[in-house]
């Protein structure tokens, strides 16, 4: 099992909601590949809705250009 830290680049606003650089999340995952690719990015999704409250799939915030994903182990 790996875990995953996803970090925010870059500050987007979309949908009414807003997230900034810096707001991160932390995800398992048995796959051992980028948590925002795999299955349609829910883990990390999920994530930020429970911590933040915000849904990266409705503020189309759910990719590479806004999110970056590090293997911490």
């Amino acid at each position: 099992m790996a875990l995953y830290q996803v970090t925010v680049k870059k500050e987007w606003r979309s949908a009414g909601q807003v997230i900034e650089p810096g707001m991160s999340v932390q995800v398992t995952s048995d796959i051992l590949a980028d948590p925002i690719l795999i299955q349609g990015g829910q883990l990390v999704r999920n994530a930020f809705l429970r911590i933040y409250g915000v849904d990266l799939q409705e503020m189309r915030a759910l990719n590479g250009l806004v999110l970056e994903s590090k293997r911490i182990v």
